[in-house]
């Protein structure tokens, strides 16, 4: 094993150049957590155009998002394996890499498999947030690290919600959904270099091997539950493929936990997975990361239908859904530069069940009005101070009550539940959507829409719930 020096150290408080240095590598790990939420949310806004220019429905559209959200699980743990091993600064810059290629890929794309190939490449990069916050880790120094994490932690709601309306911008100039891929390539290329020539490669190094039979069993496992939940309504529930995809997931998993439990150094140390403060941490990142990723591709949808054909929504275009978000990006941003502050004074369980109960708020709102665009932009105030205050509060609630050395892993690991969280999300809800339309139509029902709006509140304050209950039984950790 070999290691590096950690940090500043104390010199960071009263020398200024290290103290700019600190702010250069924020900056540049805050460019980076935008591009790579941006990419997330992207394409969000393009799918209803995309069904009829790619001739599938929801479910199958759905999976341009849902596959970039698979690959993120996946390569979060992986890569944050590597980043302890080799150093997290060369995995953000491998991250960043597959990345841009995946846009690339997307730029070049005139199909479905080949777009969703591109977006799986694009997904891989969703690892950069934890590896983000274990460079914060080793190089902040104590009394700066929660400010920090939470910044670039708030950067996943900015970026997504700024996602949703430059792709509005470019939309409404063009039907090709190939710029937008362009503008994530080149902005990719922009945050790389920006990590490159700012983030130290610091902390301490640990060998081993990475675990790819881990990797291969949980991509199996997440790929077979959320195909049986998005074809469900296809192929029947109580199909033989349905139920054998509900099998086969259900025999990985057991597998999986074995193998996780004898191999040496595993992908996901499952101490840090259901240990006793891990376990709520994951579970309210799970349902909040449910709750976030299902809102954007819901309201989306719902903003762009046409209510004089089909009596609800609210007819706007694809930049409308971007102008409907912007009071959802700006109070992500203001929130993500202050729940540090609120996170040290009250601790980040309780600020967490804020900012939870805020989003379920959003989304309970659009359960019961949902017929006039003020709804819409109350939806999104309530969405843009819920997110943004709970998302930078889950980075610091992820790492720390683990050594310094496990940081990487466990933020890592709280990435990829979230992750899972918001691809059954996106699975559940297009499930639901393609299961109720409206006669000799593909079209969704409103019945659709708010029954899925209800699950994403459940789960938004389920998650503030067990914050809530997190911050009760663990007082003064």
């Amino acid at each position: 094993m070999t290691s590096t020096a950690v940090g500043p150290g104390a010199g960071a408080g009263t020398d200024e150049r290290p103290q700019i240095h600190l702010g250069l590598t924020l900056l540049a790990l805050c460019a980076a957590g935008l591009v790579v939420s941006l990419q997330q949310t992207v394409v969000i806004p393009l799918l209803p155009r995309m069904i009829t220019q790619l001739h599938t429905d929801v479910s199958g559209v759905t999976w341009l998002f849902t596959a970039a959200l698979l690959t993120g699980a996946v390569s979060t743990p992986l890569l944050s394996r590597f980043g302890d091993m080799y150093g997290k600064k060369p995995m953000v810059m491998v991250a960043m890499g597959l990345l841009i290629a995946g846009s690339v890929v997307c730029a070049f794309a005139d199909s479905l498999g080949v777009y969703i190939a591109g977006r799986a490449l694009q997904g891989t990069s969703a690892a950069m947030i934890p590896l983000a916050i274990g460079i914060i880790r080793d190089t902040f120094p104590r009394e700066r690290l929660v400010g920090a994490i939470g910044i670039v932690s708030g950067t996943m709601g900015v970026g997504g919600t700024v996602g949703l309306l430059v792709t509005g911008v470019i939309a409404d100039h063009t039907q090709d959904p190939h710029p937008v891929f362009w503008l994530t390539a080149g902005l990719g290329v922009v945050a790389a270099v920006l990590i490159q020539v700012s983030a130290k490669n610091t902390g301490v190094r640990h060998g081993g091997k990475p675990d790819f039979l881990g990797a291969a069993l949980l991509a199996g496992l997440l790929v077979s539950l959320l195909l049986g939940i998005s074809q469900g309504p296809r192929w029947g529930w109580g199909s033989g493929s349905v139920l054998g995809l509900f099998g086969i997931a259900a025999v990985l998993t057991a597998i999986w936990v074995v193998v996780e439990l004898k191999v040496e150094q595993p992908l996901v140390r499952l101490q840090l997975l259901v240990g006793p403060q891990s376990l709520s941490a994951n579970i309210a990142s799970a349902l909040l990361g449910f709750a976030m990723f299902g809102s954007f591709t819901l309201i989306s949808n719902f903003i762009q239908t046409p209510a004089d054909k089909v009596g609800y929504g609210l007819s706007g275009s694809v930049l409308a859904v971007g102008l409907y978000g912007i009071p959802s990006a700006a109070l992500m941003t203001f929130f993500s530069f202050r729940t540090g502050r609120i996170a040290a004074k009250i601790g980040p369980a309780y600020t967490l069940a804020i900012g939870s109960a805020f989003a379920g708020l959003s989304m309970a709102w659009l359960t019961f009005s949902n017929a006039h665009g003020y709804d819409m932009i109350i939806a999104n105030v309530l969405q843009g101070t819920g997110f943004g205050i709970g998302y930078a509060a889950l980075g610091t609630l992820a790492v720390q009550h683990v050594p310094m050395s496990e940081s990487g892993i466990a933020s890592g690991i709280n990435s990829l539940v979230r992750t899972a969280g918001g691809s059954i999300a996106g699975a559940v809800t297009a499930s639901i959507l393609s299961a109720h339309v409206i006669a000799n139509t593909k079209v969704p029902t409103l019945d659709a829409y708010v029954a899925s709006f209800a699950i994403l509140s459940v789960g938004a304050f389920g998650a503030a719930a067990v914050a809530l209950g997190h911050g009760l039984r663990h007082k003064g950790h």
